[in-house]
């Protein structure tokens, strides 16, 4: 970090010295959005294994009220995915409403039945590569409303169910959503530049080999 640092200041430093003439116009800031089929963003992932080690959960802090509107997080996810809109009371209380729980094809009455899922837990994120990230990274993991696949809303029973597993140990139970489930957990890894591990990439690739190829869009956030 020191050396990267030091280099940008001589570069700046050598620009400056140079004759207005001679300034080249400073490069263009990359795309970072990409769009690949769902099995070739797959094989790009890189494989590692994964460590545990001193990871805590509230390393992530969440939830937080990022635009300062009076609904953290987890609110503003209910209110996006409702099916039937909640009404909305002092302090972003949620009442009311109905939402789809993709993971167990159920319909949820009220919020109180619903957990905000990571579709790629916290725990996972950890040991694939989020150990060296900053707290404001984490942070931002922890709370992406950049990305609709990074948090989902779904029944709490399905949510404990699936804890801080990955598809080498749980899919959802609703079979027709499986596909849906691995190209999204694609998608997010690809988004936060984190590892799968080789088990892992297994058993992605036997549930995506069932599936259309489907091309993904992906903002990258690191």
């Amino acid at each position: 970090m020191r050396f990267a640092r030091t280099a940008a200041v001589a570069s700046t430093l050598a620009a400056l010295l140079l004759p207005a003439t001679a300034q080249a116009a400073p490069p263009a800031e990359p795309d970072p959005t990409i769009t690949a089929p769902v099995r070739q963003a797959l094989a790009q992932l890189p494989i590692a294994d994964e460590d545990r080690t001193g990871y805590q959960r509230d390393a992530f802090k969440h939830w937080i009220d990022a635009d300062k509107d009076g609904c953290h997080t987890r609110s503003e996810v209910l209110k996006a995915e409702a099916v039937v809109a909640p009404e909305q009371g002092p302090r972003c209380t949620l009442t009311g409403g109905q939402w789809y729980s993709p993971y167990d094809d159920r319909y949820i009455q009220g919020p109180r039945g619903l957990d905000i899922d990571h579709l790629v837990p916290l725990a996972e994120a950890w040991d694939s590569g989020a150990s060296q990230w900053t707290a404001q990274e984490r942070e931002a993991y922890a709370n992406d409303l950049g990305d609709d696949r990074a948090l989902i809303a779904v029944s709490a029973a399905s949510n404990r169910s699936k804890a801080d597993q990955d598809p080498t140990t749980w899919l959802p139970p609703a079979e027709g959503y499986r596909c849906q489930y691995a190209t999204d957990w694609v998608a997010d890894k690809t988004r936060w530049g984190l590892s799968i591990d080789a088990s892992e990439e297994a058993a992605l690739s036997e549930v995506l080999d069932g599936c259309p190829n489907v091309p993904i869009t992906i903002t990258l956030a690191r």
